[in-house]
């Protein structure tokens, strides 16, 4: 299986950022890291082997970047307001940056997939949701999905960054009109949870995103595994064995 090393300057971040690229064609898929991760985690955790084959068939191509989560929802010590603005231009640096690089590497001129668990599932869903004109699936693994989950020492705190950043907020207010609703019904997003230990606030918040998406006629698949399974990396690994499946 190739792999190929990044480290490249954003100017949205105004620094060096590391990604790794896995396997040399195929669907782009952009994986974004849980909780503070690293780009090395999704490897280090197993998460590539339910790819490998597709990956040494060049099927899909995997693209796994840095987080910014130390300097926004895990910095508690931090100016709200500055945190959720670093937020956004980590937001800007996978459309505006991270998107364009895998598609000159790439080369396929597919859309891309997004993926990824626990935080990284916030980080993915919010980026399908914002942007179905650059990717056209998505896998979100146990994750919530407004930012007053997030934001534990202020969960009140808004500005036009955390509404933006909240797809249960700013879906419920998508006209029925907006252009956006042809995309979400062409493409294809799945969004899983388990009901067993440490995946309560992901439950409570998914259901709140599956009401929201089934008033407003967005067509994302929702489903709840049992209460045996937990909020960690084995289980995600048995999840995304079973999507990619259906989805590739």
């Amino acid at each position: 299986m190739q792999t190929q090393y990044f480290k490249e300057w954003s100017n949205c971040l105004n620094r060096d950022m590391e990604f790794i690229v896995y396997g040399h064609a195929g669907k782009p898929i952009l994986v974004l890291p849980s909780q503070n991760g690293k780009f090395s985690d999704y490897e280090g955790w197993g998460m590539i082997e339910p790819y490998r084959s597709r990956i040494e068939a060049g099927q899909v191509q995997v693209f796994s970047i840095d987080s910014m989560d130390g300097e926004t929802f895990d910095n508690k010590g931090g100016d709200l307001g500055h945190r959720m603005y670093m937020h956004e231009q980590w937001m800007h640096y996978i459309t505006d940056e991270v998107y364009p690089r895998m598609m000159q590497i790439n080369g396929s001129g597919m859309k891309a997939m997004v993926t990824g668990c626990s935080m990284g599932a916030y980080h993915a869903a919010n980026v399908y949701f914002r942007r179905p004109d650059l990717f056209d699936k998505c896998l979100a693994q146990s994750g919530v999905y407004e930012t007053k989950w997030l934001l534990t020492e202020n969960p009140e705190y808004g500005d036009s960054n955390t509404y933006n950043n909240s797809p249960v907020l700013y879906l419920q207010n998508l006209p029925s009109d907006h252009y956006y609703m042809d995309l979400y019904r062409q493409g294809q997003c799945v969004i899983v949870v388990g009901q067993g230990a440490w995946d309560e606030e992901c439950l409570a918040s998914t259901r709140d995103l599956d009401f929201i998406c089934a008033s407003k006629g967005i067509p994302v698949w929702f489903d709840y595994w049992g209460k045996d399974v937990n909020h960690d990396w084995p289980w995600w690994k048995v999840e995304l064995g079973y999507f990619l499946d259906k989805m590739l």
